[in-house]
């Protein structure tokens, strides 16, 4: 039996980097936890939870992932047969079963405006990928963040391709079935209606739910306290009873 406190495994979603978690970074490392920021390719489910798979074996211990919106379906997969993967937190994130789109989940219930806001640009090896129009981006990803770091954001923002968006999870049995669950999501979420975010709680059976009234989609960024608070919760409940 492993004795050691689980380490945590950050997954960004879309039009994100790995600096969107640097305020939840800095109260997990205050609380000895140990910490990793993939940086998410963002190229299609199966090639970004080989790529998380590959960093979770690096850090060789158990882990608690950590997905951000797209970042759901990589943790999802990424952590699904995967005995390292000891619990999951979803922030502002899908929670998909085998089948299901990213896509799909955002229209399955009103509320997304994020269709309107993006732009499109080809890629060389076939398909598109997408990014919010900076002009758009305070407003429809970080409306609670103020517009000079949004405007920071955006510019650095990773683009996603359709074929990330669109590829279903691939996992016969999503992590979220064998793995506990913990859930942080915002009431104002203009990417993934709260809805969405309400459903896959429920459908994973959540641990614990922490609804932020008044946050954004970037909600890692404006409310890192809150983000902080559920990912402590899964690494508490999940570390090793001492003798």
């Amino acid at each position: 039996m492993n004795d050691q406190k689980p380490a945590v495994v950050l997954v960004h979603g879309a039009f994100a980097d790995a600096s969107s978690w640097n305020g939840v970074i800095e109260r997990l490392q205050q609380q000895g936890v140990e910490v990793v920021a993939a940086a998410n390719p963002l190229r299609s489910v199966a090639t970004d939870a080989a790529y998380v798979r590959d960093v979770i074996a690096g850090i060789g211990r158990p882990v608690v992932l950590v997905g951000h919106s797209y970042g759901g379906f990589v943790i999802t997969e990424a952590g699904a047969a995967n005995d390292a993967v000891v619990g999951l937190v979803y922030v502002n994130a899908f929670v998909p079963d085998h089948g299901d789109t990213a896509f799909d989940l955002s229209t399955s219930l009103p509320g997304s405006t994020l269709g309107d806001a993006l732009t499109a640009y080809p890629v060389s090896t076939g398909g598109d990928e997408f990014v919010i129009r900076p002009e758009l981006f305070n407003h429809q990803f970080a409306a609670d963040v103020p517009a000079a770091q949004a405007a920071l954001m955006a510019a650095t923002q990773r683009p996603v391709t359709q074929a990330a968006l669109t590829e279903p999870l691939p996992a016969e049995v999503p992590a979220w079935r064998t793995a506990p669950s913990w859930f942080v999501f915002s009431d104002e979420d203009l990417n993934i209606p709260v809805a969405v975010h309400r459903v896959g709680a429920e459908r994973a059976s959540s641990r614990g739910t922490r609804e932020v009234a008044g946050a954004s989609h970037a909600i890692s960024v404006s409310r890192p306290d809150a983000v902080a608070e559920s990912i402590l919760e899964a690494v508490s409940a999940l570390a090793p009873v001492s003798a």
